[in-house]
């Protein structure tokens, strides 16, 4: 089913949430990204009917739903640190919601469920027993049991490690697609989103900043505190004159043209860098020295000053060992002026 968030504020004192507008879709899988404190979480408290509305309204499908109570809704929530009964067996915390919820599915479906998760071995064992992968595979199961209409997750791999985050990333894709319900979804993790996600929202300090399409979210940020939090490190205060932009003596060539000024946004991994001028389609090549190098494991970050401009570039190992970057070696930063997003 569909969701309509129309106008929605919430007071908590020293936190607010202000005119939020969001629709999601009906089966949509909808990430909610920002920064810690942004008021995600609070968010999915007000859906679920956790937290009072100073103003606006919910609605499913067409169905308001502001005043009902949390069980009268259809939604489910899991949380980050799953929230499972410790006196109650995996299979008893599973059916739990079946006793209480009016959107029963039954018994057949709640057996798909513990088939589609792998938890038939685990039924008669108890949380504490289980590791984390394996208790937020139960806490999804329970949240599915009642057959909600929406489905909130906060967070739900950011504390498991790898492995875990790979399997239950998949099993999330898998659960999405069978259930046919509407998932929405907060993260930190830029690769879970691009990866589950077709639609997404960022927030900062209890406003939406930008709501569309994952894609277009990374790509085309409108905002500098969307394209800074996406990680377009490379963000420039500019005066535009016709397709150039005009920065600490630069003239940047954008592909079109602005108004007379704003900012222009570059990925780190759209720089490319060589000891030599590059002879290309590149339209934008400056002269600089680098002024800082960051290993990250499999990729380093270089800075590279160009007059008072400090590029960030990403490049790989394999190009870091053949580039052999040293600070206060002169490099060349080379971009084409189609990478160059406007502000």
């Amino acid at each position: 089913m569909s969701v309509r968030v129309e106008n929605l504020a919430v007071d908590l004192g020293t936190f607010h949430l202000q005119n939020i507008n969001l629709t999601l879709k009906e089966g949509d899988f909808f990430a909610l990204m920002g920064p810690t404190g942004a008021g995600k979480s609070v968010l999915l408290e007000a859906l679920v009917g956790l937290v009072p509305l100073i103003s606006g309204e919910i609605f499913i499908d067409e169905r308001k739903i502001t005043n009902l109570a949390p069980e009268k809704r259809g939604i489910s929530i899991v949380y980050q640190d799953y929230a499972l009964f410790p006196h109650l067996t995996v299979l008893d915390n599973i059916r739990y919601g079946l006793r209480f919820n009016p959107f029963k599915r039954g018994e057949v479906a709640v057996d798909e469920l513990i088939s589609l998760l792998e938890l038939g071995h685990l039924l008669k064992r108890y949380p504490a027993t289980l590791s984390g992968g394996e208790q937020q595979r139960v806490a999804l199961a329970r949240a599915l049991a009642v057959s909600p209409d929406i489905l909130l997750l906060d967070e739900p791999l950011s504390a498991l490690d790898p492995n875990f985050r790979q399997d239950l990333r998949a099993h999330l894709k898998t659960l999405h697609q069978a259930s046919g319900a509407t998932f929405l979804m907060v993260t930190h993790d830029f690769s879970e989103a691009l990866s589950l996600a077709q639609r997404a929202a960022v927030m900062n300090q209890g406003v939406l900043e930008q709501v569309g399409a994952i894609e277009e979210i990374f790509c085309r940020p409108t905002t500098t505190m969307v394209a800074d939090f996406v990680g377009m490190k490379n963000l420039f205060k500019v005066k535009f004159s016709g397709s150039t932009a005009q920065a600490a003596g630069l003239e940047i060539k954008v592909g079109k043209e602005s108004r007379a000024q704003g900012y222009i946004a570059i990925r780190p991994e759209d720089l490319i860098l060589s000891k030599e001028p590059l002879i290309s389609s590149v339209q934008n090549s400056f002269a600089g020295s680098v002024v800082a190098i960051r290993s990250h494991g499999f990729f380093y970050e270089i800075d590279v000053a160009v007059n008072s401009l400090i590029f960030t570039a990403v490049i790989t190992n394999h190009a870091f060992f053949d580039l052999e970057p040293t600070v206060g070696d002169g490099f060349f930063v080379s971009f084409k002026a189609t990478a160059v997003h406007l502000l």
